[in-house]
């Protein structure tokens, strides 16, 4: 039978690892809990954390609850734990001692307890890229896959692990790069979706506006077709003056909605047509035969123009859409 490997971490920026590893053991928070040694099964820790934090968001309360159950029930007597110490580029390995405590006195902050006897440490740097990218994850609490926990174990015994185990760095670092903003621009794509259909309006006419342009916004029930109007002097005088058209909802926009935008243009006019449902196979063949230039901008679109666009939009833009830059070794 396989050994089970957790990864516990020592709070934001491991604060707490010198106590985990002093008073022997691995902890978490969500202390408002209270003690869950009589609370067992997931469906109980669910209804349980949904009455202490009703305010949290679904994918929030999924991933604490499941960390949640997997420290109080799912880890056993026996099994390895890690815990890294960024400061020192080390993990200590240790095996579980006991089971599931609440001890509000043991450790800082933390008060659901694992106690641990402590084996000894492995430096980060000897680690394949694998294994480095399995354990990059920055959840509190997760179980290693069995290759990072064999490595560890080897390790421990101060086996070293031959060079045609080790993958190349490169492929793997790309693998894990390409997938961080892949992820990066779902959630932001995400974060859109939630905003209301004032906010999707602004945040077009801020996109255009960090491209250069100067906008005007239409009041709620008298744009007529038309949501923002976007022109080098503002007013619509100077070429290229833009139309914009905003529909911020789940259905595709059809070639009847697009006729209609584009009989409402005229022939110095260039329209843009922002649908957050996307559009159907007509409607973008009606754009592309049309006299008029007509520009079509899905949610896939208009997330590329933000990231490409978002040093220059403004503070307003900031606020509707927080962003922060993330940085990769080249």
């Amino acid at each position: 039978m396989s050994i089970k490997m957790w990864m516990v971490r020592a709070g934001r920026a491991a604060y707490l690892v010198d106590e985990f590893i002093e008073k022997k053991c691995v902890a978490i928070g969500w202390n408002e809990l209270g003690d869950l040694a009589e609370i067992d099964g997931k469906e109980k820790i669910k209804e349980l954390y949904r009455s202490v934090y009703p305010g949290k968001s679904q994918g929030k309360q999924q991933m604490s609850i499941g960390q949640i159950y997997r420290f109080r029930s799912e880890i056993k007597v026996g099994d390895s734990v890690i815990t890294y110490n960024p400061e020192k580029r080390i993990y200590h390995i240790g095996e579980i001692k006991s089971d599931y405590k609440y001890k509000s006195n043991q450790i800082k902050d933390y008060n659901h307890i694992r106690e641990v006897s402590w084996k000894g440490e492995v430096e980060r740097d000897i680690l394949s890229v694998s294994t480095k990218n399995t354990i990059g994850a920055i959840m509190t609490l997760f179980l290693l896959n069995n290759n990072a926990t064999k490595e560890f174990l080897e390790l421990l015994k101060g086996n070293k692990i031959k060079k045609d185990e080790i993958s190349p760095e490169e492929p793997e670092i790309a693998v894990l790069r390409d997938d961080v903003i892949e992820q990066g621009y779902e959630f932001i794509k995400d974060k859109i979706l939630t905003l209301d259909w004032e906010e999707m309006q602004e945040l077009v006419a801020g996109i255009l506006r960090a491209m250069g342009y100067k906008t005007r916004v239409s009041a709620r029930g008298a744009d007529r077709g038309v949501d923002v109007i976007a022109s080098p002097d503002g007013l619509g005088l100077e070429q290229p003056r833009i139309k914009v058209e905003v529909k911020h909802r789940a259905g595709t926009i059809g070639s009847n909605q697009l006729r209609s935008f584009i009989g409402g243009l005229t022939s110095s006019d260039r329209g843009l047509y922002v649908s957050t449902g996307g559009f159907s196979k007509d409607a973008r063949y009606e754009a592309e035969r049309s006299n008029i230039p007509i520009t079509l901008i899905d949610i896939d679109s208009l997330t590329e123009l933000l990231i490409e666009n978002y040093d220059k939009v403004d503070n307003d833009i900031m606020t509707l859409i927080p962003l922060k830059k993330l940085y990769w070794p080249a």
